[in-house]
């Protein structure tokens, strides 16, 4: 289950930056030019989060992205070194598909997806993007596919049945 008790502060986390863009904003007198900054923090145990920030300046738009991200933590459920089931997230026009692997597959998914899984702490994992290349709306989808996984134990508690009965 997603821990909402999670405190960035007390835990060292990693940052990648996705992506940086120029957006403009057109106004009476002329363009305004402004840049966007996507970034991703974990901590490498279970815990990610994402953020995104606008500013005038580059490296202010980074730190804007970095503290929405630190607000914006979730926990991933894990099995071992991979996920626990096959999932499809999605978020907009964006869609992933994310399948457990074998240990020693490594990450074989694209680079946008890459820096979300590998932030969780990861290892074995198969991604596949199936709609929009869109690095924001990739991001967000994978977050949704991760935020829905659950363990057998996960499922077993919240429906009040042995983990055996789930497994099937």
């Amino acid at each position: 289950m997603a821990n909402n008790k999670f405190n960035p502060a007390e835990t060292e986390l990693k940052e990648t930056l996705v992506t940086t863009k120029r957006v403009c904003k057109t106004v009476k007198g002329g363009r305004i030019a402004r840049f966007s900054a996507l970034i991703v923090v974990g901590d490498g145990a279970g815990h990610v989060g994402y953020g995104l920030g606008k500013a005038a300046e580059v490296p202010e738009a980074i730190s804007k992205a970095l503290e929405a991200a630190k607000r914006n933590v979730i926990s991933v459920s894990l099995k071992g070194t991979t996920i626990p089931h096959e999932i499809i997230g999605e978020f907009g026009s964006g869609r992933v598909l994310l399948k457990p692997a074998a240990p020693g597959t490594g990450i074989i998914a694209g680079g946008t997806m890459r820096a979300v899984l590998d932030s969780v702490g990861i290892k074995d994992i198969r991604g596949k993007s199936l709609r929009s290349n869109n690095p924001t709306n990739v991001v967000k989808a994978t977050f949704e596919a991760l935020r829905s996984l659950r363990t057998a134990e996960e499922v077993a508690l919240a429906r009040g049945i042995a983990v055996e009965a789930v497994k099937g």
